[in-house]
């Protein structure tokens, strides 16, 4: 018995990395998962691989019930299919993990069109579609008078919250992600379904070059490496479970290490009552930039 005992979850881009990981602890914790993957490189070329069976092939050999899907989860018609997969295989869905993604880094003055639309696709869409289909199945279970213990796990990241030069594309990406995450998580509560998003970091394929261009060393075989992709697991099967009451948080996970990322908020503001004179603001907009809380350092 786990704490997702007999639920049906989805997982996107779950055969490498993070993915990989929440996959194999959903299983472990009693869940029955659909291991979404379609199997190419880091910036999304290249042919498709069987990931996702290798990681379905490690689940039943321990014990667990899994199947692969290798949909497109930024295709329309191919995030319906995911869904349906877990409906017609497993009799249901109760949660959504969207963790897909790739990486095509490029400073601005030199990023191309296609780079920049092949990292939002990917990420944006990719959480939209199936989160757009699963979320007309829990409306539907839900007008019909079923009740609803859904939950939904999105996956942004520090890039997207607190700015990464090198990653406009993807960091506008999960910065939307989530907000994303926010505005489901209120449009979606009457229905039984909570959602949440995660800031993970982790060594995965994604990460490495930048892990590695920055020196960080290898843990040492008798320490905690708390770089470990299976570190972010725990806080995202907790999110997908029916213990998380919570939803419309964003947290930052990584080693031992889970924390609340703090929203925008409204902060110090100047009311003239009339229209403001564009020199007139040379003296109150960096007053009142002073009086807010400090933005992450640029530089």
């Amino acid at each position: 018995m786990g704490i997702c005992d007999g639920r049906v979850v989805i997982v996107t881009g779950a055969g490498r990395g993070i993915g990989r990981e929440e996959a194999l602890l959903f299983a472990a914790e009693g869940a029955k998962v659909v291991v979404n993957d379609v199997g190419r490189e880091a910036d999304g070329s290249g042919e498709m691989q069987p990931v996702a069976q290798q990681v379905v092939d490690d689940i039943v050999a321990a014990g667990g019930e899994a199947i692969a899907n290798t949909d497109d989860v930024s295709d329309w018609e191919g995030a319906q299919r995911l869904i349906n997969s877990a409906i017609d295989t497993f009799g249901g869905l109760d949660t959504l993990v969207n963790n897909a993604g790739i990486l095509r880094d490029r400073m601005l003055v030199n990023m191309t069109e296609e780079e920049w639309d092949a990292v939002i696709k990917v990420h944006l869409k990719g959480t939209f579609a199936p989160t757009r289909w699963a979320a007309a199945y829990w409306r539907e279970r839900a007008k019909a008078g079923e009740t609803n213990v859904a939950r939904i796990v999105n996956t942004s990241s520090s890039s997207g919250l607190y700015a990464n030069p090198g990653q406009t594309n993807y960091g506008a990406a999960k910065s939307g992600i989530a907000t994303f995450t926010q505005i489901a998580a209120k449009e979606l509560k009457n229905y039984g379904v909570l959602a949440n998003c995660i800031a993970p970091g982790a060594r995965t394929r994604l990460t490495e070059p930048l892990m590695a261009a920055r020196g960080r060393p290898e843990p040492r075989p008798d320490e905690f490496d708390r770089s470990h992709p299976g570190n972010v697991a725990p806080l995202v099967v907790w999110l997908g479970s029916p213990a998380c009451e919570l939803s419309g948080h964003t947290f930052n996970v990584a080693g031992g290490s889970v924390g609340v990322a703090e929203p925008w908020g409204r902060g110090p503001a100047e009311d003239k009552g009339d229209r403001w004179e564009p020199s007139e603001l040379t003296d109150i907009v960096p007053k009142l930039v002073e009086q807010s809380r400090p933005a992450p350092s640029i530089g």
